[in-house]
């Protein structure tokens, strides 16, 4: 293939636009000459168009891991529009409309497929993707798959492992945001060569960064004047759903056109309200992060953030939604130190301690089975349930999993669905009539040990395989064959994940105390993330340029001219009020109400760590399970540094309550 042919003719005809932007060619001709590439682009700059344009010129399918639902819905519509065949496997899908798309996806309509990484785990999933030819895997928000990254995600670590699996010749990993660590972590592990990192620059001139020091007292109406100030729309990002609530209440009460938007409501209602925004019958989203990673709005003018963001990475992901058109747009900060708290504790929170994680491993030494005279080990769990024995919330749990793949004391084999049901949408005599006489014979055998209650019947594998001898594997292809077929409608639930156990690492003597210092050290590391974000903002030399340097570019002016700094406005942080200490008269009392709600309802011993979560309203497994939301005493301290409620908790175990 030539290596640089000029590909501008197929990109009018196929998308509309006359001419690559930055970047854009580079990473196309890379991957048609079959280089598997890294591309960083800034929020906004056309990283998709790399995967659609090469999807077209691939000759099987191209699948896209995308790790949010409504990025998927954004592009797939874009893709249509430009009368390219692509499709999602996703949770909204109704089963007529799933089988429509691995028909498309078999026959080779569809050239594009989206997925989220968690599709990989489902056993139906995997089973069909295996028999497909796929000709590149393309990893959006790549950065997830780094543990030096903001966004990591246990699960982007397995696809390094599924790319070989599948057998898939090319990769492309897609992201905005990457520190040099970052971006070096990500292509080792795709053993991307250096030159095939593409990385253009991350600056944007269009974007004026201010940082404007307010006591939290004052904050509404700074927020006000901005807005006011504003012509067209923005967003307004908050930390809490009840911080969203309030102040796109404030902001109506004077005369803005808001709403709030966050994970807490309907998906219905998040749609309209997005839906809303995009045809600009609203000024103001008052949002969470769960707002604005698939909103492709070219026009939003400003970005405020009423409360901190959680890094750096995560503010600049933020303000890269204003200005997509190329028009100026205001990223104000209204920043003060109060915030710090809430952050800090919510890193704290998501850290199993390391009673929880022995948990973990006794479960792995208990439920192990041998499976062979050679000593090897099988541990079958269900992250639900694996969850709530251990009390370690399911994402911090999924990681530590991943912990014990990377030692080597587990080994993922394969997932499955605890549960397969299915009713006759043929007549069972019709369908049997239709096969030869073998294939016949096992289809009775798979509806003869079917407990068929009413309409549903739950298959039973074991019974199936001592009757007839077959496989499950070979079951499971059956009854996805009678459903793509329209003769059955087949259901599956309780994913159950099943790994290799490696007895001798298992027992080894400190693997707790190393996990949980694996944890205290991923700990510490937020809490820097977050001291790195006040010193970003307190800086006294130009914000632009400190921001691109953050990540690998350099080829920026020292001074950019439309930074707060720039303009002479250095900030200093300040906090609104004094940080609360914990009294600790208070704390015995709410240790105690905790211990006397929890008596006799589980043997899960209480310990520093689930006192502290329940004193600063930190959510676990055990609270939600057992209502300790309700009781007495319940976050009394969430605006009490956590430190400072562990100390506190720590002299009063000392003394015994």
């Amino acid at each position: 293939m030539n290596s640089n042919p000029d590909h501008t003719q197929l990109l009018q005809t196929l998308f509309g636009f006359s001419a690559f932007r930055t970047g854009q060619q580079k990473v196309v001709d890379g991957l048609l000459n079959q280089r598997s590439t890294l591309a960083i682009f800034p929020t906004g700059s056309g990283k998709s168009l790399c995967y659609q344009f090469v999807a077209t010129q691939l000759p099987h399918l191209t699948l896209v891991v995308s790790p949010l639902l409504a990025l998927m819905k954004d592009q797939l519509e874009f893709l249509h529009s430009k009368g390219i065949a692509a499709a999602s496997i996703d949770s909204t899908l109704t089963a007529q409309q799933n089988k429509q798309v691995m028909h498309d996806v078999r026959s080779g309509q569809c050239k594009i497929l989206m997925v989220s990484v968690e599709r990989f785990k489902n056993e139906r999933f995997r089973q069909f993707i295996e028999s497909i030819q796929v000709s590149m895997l393309v990893v959006d928000e790549a950065h997830c798959i780094s543990e030096w990254g903001h966004n990591f995600r246990p699960d982007y670590l397995k696809l390094p492992a599924y790319k070989q699996e599948l057998k898939i010749p090319l990769v492309l990993l897609l992201t905005a945001t990457a520190t040099k660590k970052v971006k070096q972590d990500m292509a080792s592990r795709f053993a991307i060569a250096p030159n095939d990192i593409i990385q253009t620059g991350f600056y944007r001139s269009n974007l004026n960064l201010n940082v404007v020091p307010v006591i939290e007292v004052h904050k509404n109406q700074a927020l006000l004047k901005q807005v006011s100030q504003q012509q067209g729309a923005g967003i307004v990002y908050v930390t809490l759903q009840q911080t969203a609530e309030q102040i796109a209440g404030f902001l109506k009460q004077n005369g803005c056109v808001a709403k709030a938007y966050h994970a807490g409501l309907d998906s219905e209602i998040r749609q309209s309200i997005q839906q809303d925004f995009m045809e600009n019958k609203l000024q103001v989203v008052v949002a969470t992060i769960a707002f604005g990673m698939g909103i492709d709005k070219s026009d939003i003018r400003f970005v405020v953030h009423y409360d901190l963001p959680k890094s750096i990475e995560n503010y600049s992901q933020e303000i890269g939604r204003g200005g997509r058109d190329g028009q100026a747009a205001n990223c104000t900060v209204l920043a003060n130190l109060d915030g710090l708290v809430t952050i800090e504790n919510f890193v704290y929170g998501d850290t199993p301690d390391l009673p929880a994680i022995q948990r973990v491993i006794d479960d792995i030494a208990a439920q192990g089975t041998e499976i062979s005279n050679l000593g090897q080990f099988q541990w079958e769990t269900q992250i639900n349930s694996l969850s709530t024995l251990s009390n370690i919330r399911q994402l911090p749990l999924k990681t530590l999993l991943v912990q014990l793949e990377l030692a080597k004391v587990i080994r993922p084999l394969y997932a499955y669905f605890g549960e397969f049901k299915y009713k006759f949408i043929t007549d069972k005599g019709t369908i049997l009539s239709q096969f030869s006489k073998e294939r016949s014979d096992f289809l009775n055998a798979v509806f003869t040990h079917t407990a068929m209650k009413k309409v549903w019947g739950v298959v039973n594998f074991d019974e199936i395989y001592q009757a007839y001898g077959a496989e499950r594997s070979r079951v499971v292809t059956a009854l996805e064959y009678l459903h793509e077929h329209n003769h059955i409608e087949l259901a599956s639930r309780l994913i159950t994940d099943v790994y290799q156990v490696n007895q001798q690492a298992l027992l080894a003597p400190d693997l707790a105390k190393t996990l949980a210092q694996y944890f205290a050290e991923n700990e510490l590391k937020e809490v820097k993330r977050i001291a790195a974000l006040v010193r970003f903002f307190e800086l006294g030399k130009c914000l632009n340029f400190n921001l691109s340097a953050y990540f690998d570019d350099k080829q920026v002016p020292e001074h950019c001219g439309h930074c707060s700094v720039c303009n002479g406005q250095v900030a200093k942080l300040e906090y609104s009020n004094p940080i609360a200490v914990p009294d600790k008269v208070q704390v015995v009392e709410a240790m105690s109400a905790l211990q006397t709600h929890l008596a006799d309802k589980t043997d899960v011993p209480l310990t520093e760590s689930i006192y502290c979560r329940f004193l600063t309203a930190m959510t676990m497994p055990l609270f939600t399970r057992l209502k300790v939301r309700q009781v007495a005493g319940f976050g009394s301290f969430e605006h009490c540094r956590y430190g400072d409620v562990k100390q506190v908790v720590r002299e009063v175990l000392g003394q015994a309550l």
